[in-house]
């Protein structure tokens, strides 16, 4: 009978657990990157990069 709770509670923290995965995975977003992790992640900025690149190129093709 023991056996039998200790299952189920194993069972239920497991369903507990993949029911928040999910759950969190739909959940609207408030900011940040995609990755999901609550962190601050700056946006990029594709104008500054592609201006780094257009950089550097001129650099090369100066040399």
């Amino acid at each position: 009978m023991i056996e039998q709770i200790v299952i189920f509670l194993i069972f239920l923290s497991a369903v507990t657990y993949l029911f928040n995965t999910v759950r969190k995975s739909f959940s609207a977003k408030s900011g940040g990157c995609a990755k999901g992790c609550g962190g601050g992640c700056s946006t990029i900025d594709f104008s500054k990069i592609e201006a780094e690149m257009k950089k550097k190129k001129l650099e090369m093709a100066g040399k």
